[in-house]
C-alpha cells in the first residue's frame, strides 16, 4: 500500500485563491466583534491571559511533540500534528465558551491577542519541532520552506483582517456588528464548502488513509482540551476559566493549517488528512463538551 507521505491531495491554484479569501473574510468576521476593551481586559486579568498563552502556544505544541515520539506516525502525519498544534484557536471557540457558561470575554480577549501572536508564533513552532524530529526535518528539507514566506502568508490571512475588522468597529460600530452577524456565518458556511468541494475530489484518497488519522487526531485533540483542562487547574483557575482554557486550547484553527498544507506542502497527504479531519472532530469534541458543561449546574 503506498505510504501517506507519498501522497497528494490535489486542489487547483482557483481553489486554493478562494480558500485564501474565505479564511481572510472569516478572520475579518471575528474581528468585527473584537473591541479595544477586550484587550483592555489582558491589562486587567494579566494572570489568565499567561495562562491561555502558556497552554496555546507553549506547552500543546511541546505536548505534541512528546505525543509524537511516543507514538512515531507516518512523517507526513506527524507534521500534520506539528501543523495543527502550532495554529492558534479556532474561530468559533467563543461561541462553544459561550454555550458550556465559561468565561466569554476572556475567550474572546485570547482568540485576540493569539491571533496577533500568531504571526511570529506559529511559524516557529511549526519550524521548531518539525526540525526536531528527523523525520519530518527530512521532508522540510525536500520542500526547502522558506519562513519568511510562511510569517508573511500568515501574516496576511490573520494580521490584515484583524486589523481592518477592529478598525472599522472602533470607527463604524454599527455598520461593523450588522456585518458581522452576516459576513461571519456566511464565510463559514463559504470555508465549509471550499473543503468539502476539494476532499470531493479525492475521496478514494481520503477513504483509503483515514483510518491511519482517525484515533490520533481524536486523541490528539482530547489531550490538548484536557492540557489547557489541567493548566488553569494547575494554576487555581475557576471552574468556569478552565472550562474556557480547555475550548481555547482543543478549538485550533486547522483552516488556517489547511491553507499553509496545500500552499507550501502541494496537499502532502498526512498531513492535508490529519489537518482537515481534525477540523471536522474538534467541531463536535467542543459541542459536546460545551453542551455537557452548559447543563452542569455549577
Amino acid at each position: 500500500m503506498q505510504e501517506l507521505d507519498n501522497v497528494e491531495i490535489n486542489f487547483d491554484n482557483n481553489g486554493l485563491w478562494v480558500l485564501n479569501i474565505a479564511l481572510a473574510v472569516i478572520m475579518f468576521g471575528v474581528a468585527l466583534g473584537i473591541t479595544i476593551d477586550d484587550f483592555k481586559q489582558i491589562q486587567k486579568q494579566p494572570k489568565l491571559v499567561l495562562v491561555g498563552v502558556l497552554s496555546q502556544f507553549v506547552l500543546l505544541p511541546l505536548l505534541t511533540f512528546l505525543l509524537i515520539l511516543f507514538l512515531k506516525p507516518q512523517p507526513s502525519i506527524a507534521l500534520g500534528m506539528f501543523m495543527v498544534a502550532a495554529c492558534p484557536g479556532g474561530n468559533i471557540s467563543n461561541f462553544m465558551t459561550h454555550l458550556a457558561k465559561g468565561n466569554t470575554a476572556l475567550s474572546i480577549s485570547l482568540t485576540a491577542l493569539a491571533t496577533f501572536l500568531a504571526v511570529l508564533m506559529t511559524p516557529f513552532n511549526f519550524q521548531l519541532y518539525s526540525k526536531l524530529y528527523e523525520p519530518t526535518s527530512q521532508i522540510l528539507k525536500s520542500v526547502q520552506l522558506d519562513v519568511f514566506d510562511l510569517i508573511n502568508l500568515v501574516f496576511l490571512i490573520l494580521g490584515i483582517p484583524l486589523i481592518f475588522g477592529m478598525l472599522l468597529r472602533h470607527r463604524k460600530e454599527a455598520l461593523a456588528i450588522k456585518l458581522s452577524k452576516s459576513l461571519k456565518p456566511l464565510s463559514i458556511v463559504v470555508f465549509l464548502v471550499i473543503v468539502v468541494v476539494a476532499f470531493s475530489k479525492n475521496v478514494d484518497v481520503f477513504n483509503n488513509y483515514i483510518h491511519h488519522v482517525l484515533w490520533i487526531g481524536i486523541g490528539h485533540n482530547i489531550l490538548a482540551i484536557v492540557l489547557g483542562f489541567t493548566v488553569a487547574r494547575f494554576f487555581g483557575l475557576s471552574f468556569k476559566n478552565q472550562k474556557t482554557m480547555a475550548i481555547e486550547t482543543g478549538i485550533q484553527n486547522s483552516g488556517l493549517g489547511l491553507l499553509l498544507i496545500f500552499s507550501f506542502f502541494d496537499g502532502l497527504g498526512g498531513m492535508a488528512i490529519l489537518a482537515a479531519f481534525w477540523g471536522i472532530w474538534h467541531i463536535i469534541s467542543g459541542l459536546l463538551l460545551a453542551s455537557y458543561w452548559s447543563k452542569q449546574k455549577l
